[in-house]
């Protein structure tokens, strides 16, 4: 259930980084590209399978651990940019990646 919540976290940390002005700089050394990268895998529409080897190597060397701390920032910006917020916390899981045991 924990794994479930801080990968919930990590994508709305995503979101919100997707509407920011800092978006080109990134946060928790998640680039802007890294979050368009895992977008197609979290979507309601026409998800794909899996996350793309782009989107793994994004969650890969993201501070996972930073990005918890935004785990309150969900509800509009999620169902703004139209993801699912099940496949969204299944993304770290599918790249092989474990969140903090704290998130």
């Amino acid at each position: 259930m924990a794994k479930a919540g801080a990968t919930a976290v990590l994508v709305t940390v995503l979101v919100v980084l997707a509407a920011s002005a800092e978006m080109a700089h990134g946060v928790c050394n998640l680039s802007s590209a890294g979050i368009r990268a895992c977008q197609p895998a979290a979507a309601i529409r026409n998800p794909t399978d899996q996350p793309s080897s782009e989107c793994c190597a994004a969650l890969a060397g993201a501070d996972l651990a930073c990005l918890c701390r935004y785990k309150n920032a969900a509800g509009v910006w999620v169902r703004f940019y139209r993801i699912d917020i099940n496949r969204a916390m299944a993304l770290p899981g599918k790249c092989g990646l474990a969140m903090p045991a704290n998130c």
